[in-house]
């Protein structure tokens, strides 16, 4: 059972999310949240899986609490689910570690399929969000535009000096399993099918350099 926090700021909006996950079989809904903070404080009780996430809400917006929620709760993935489609909308929510992008037009079977592929540690991107980020943001040749988090970085420093994934829990002080979920985040987010191209691809963004 895939356990969700839904967050959306408009209520018709968020009643209706609530009420079409519930028609979505392994999908339970966790709590319902109006602002960002509401969201991160869901988040905290624990026992969930997936938020999905508006991005332009009050208090709080949805790029600032996905930052909180993935720095705090790694094993917690964000599924931005919002009207918004532009490029500078995408680029914030990757950098804060959102792991998919959806777009309002989604249907229920998109919706359910892209709960099911965020909560299995994969990233979910509409087909028009897809096209967007291959044009705009792999163009720049800069890392952050791949939307990877600090620490995300910082793991994949660490497997370009050859770690295992033992020895990054133990270099980081944090569980194998984190290491794990961290590692396929940045695999997703750079296109890397293994260690080796990951590798490759830190040393042609100078995330490291030789003989580093």
């Amino acid at each position: 059972m895939i356990r969700v926090v839904v967050a959306d700021d408009q209520q018709v909006v968020r009643e209706g999310l609530v009420a079409l996950l519930g028609l979505i079989d392994g999908v339970e809904v966790a709590g319902a949240a109006a602002n960002g903070v509401q969201a991160v404080e869901l988040v905290a009780q624990g026992n969930v899986d997936v938020v999905l996430m508006d991005l332009r809400m009050p208090v709080l917006d949805g790029t600032q609490a996905t930052a909180r929620i993935t720095a705090d709760h790694p094993d917690v993935a964000v599924l931005v689910l919002t009207t918004y489609a532009d490029d500078a909308s995408i680029a914030n929510a990757l950098r804060a570690g959102a792991r998919g992008y959806l777009t309002k037009d989604a249907g229920r079977a998109e919706i359910g399929a892209a709960l099911r592929s965020t909560a299995a540690g994969q990233s979910t991107f509409d087909p028009e969000v897809s096209k967007r980020l291959i044009a705009g943001l792999t163009q720049a040749g800069d890392p952050g535009n791949d939307g990877l988090t600090a620490r995300e970085t910082e793991v994949l420093k660490l497997i370009a000096r050859g770690l295992s994934n033992p020895e990054i829990a133990g270099e980081l002080f944090i569980s194998e399993a984190t290491v794990k979920t961290h590692i396929n985040n940045t695999f997703a987010k750079i296109g890397a099918r293994h260690r080796a191209e990951a590798v490759r691809y830190a040393y042609r963004q100078g995330i490291v350099s030789e003989g580093a």
